[in-house]
């Protein structure tokens, strides 16, 4: 926990926007956004341990035409 609580001091002391979630058993997620990229970094209750996602923008800028994609992909 004290990792946890260290890691949203230091993002909160940056000024980086976070938000908190969880979308699996035993661990809580931390989503960032800053310019470019987005990052997941999950936090073990239990454990300690610690998974950092990072996903990155190719640069493409794309329409409202991707929102249909968004729709026809991504939902039942």
């Amino acid at each position: 926990m004290e990792k946890f609580i260290s890691f949203l001091e230091k993002l909160e002391s940056n000024k980086i926007y976070y938000t908190l979630d969880k979308t699996r058993d035993e661990y809580v997620r931390v989503d960032i956004s800053v310019p470019g990229e987005r990052w997941e970094v999950e936090f073990a209750a239990e454990d300690g341990d610690i998974v950092v996602e990072r996903f990155k923008s190719v640069g493409d800028v794309e329409g409202e035409e991707a929102i249909k994609y968004l729709f026809d992909n991504f939902t039942d």
